[in-house]
């Protein structure tokens, strides 16, 4: 918590490039190099290891649109949306 009684949010996050939107939550995880394989990346969301946009996520097919912010172990990455229309 910082001085004024607030916690304070993690480091800021990573841009990360999209040119598709929705994107599947794990496969963020996977092609961002945060775990080792698309398998991984279901188990760590299902088991709650993920926060989506400051919450806890499960599902590991969850619908990522741009300017979500993801978070796993200690990394933010934000989305970014560099296509045409989403």
């Amino acid at each position: 918590m910082d001085t004024t009684g607030q916690q304070q949010a993690g480091p800021e996050p990573v841009d990360v490039e999209v040119n598709v939107i929705p994107v599947e939550l794990y496969k963020v995880l996977k092609f961002e190099g945060l775990v080792g394989s698309g398998a991984e990346a279901k188990s760590v969301v299902a088991d709650g290891m993920v926060l989506v946009n400051g919450a806890v996520e499960t599902q590991k097919r969850k619908k990522i649109m741009a300017d979500d912010v993801i978070e796993f172990a200690g990394q933010r990455l934000r989305i970014v949306f560099t296509g045409g229309e989403a």
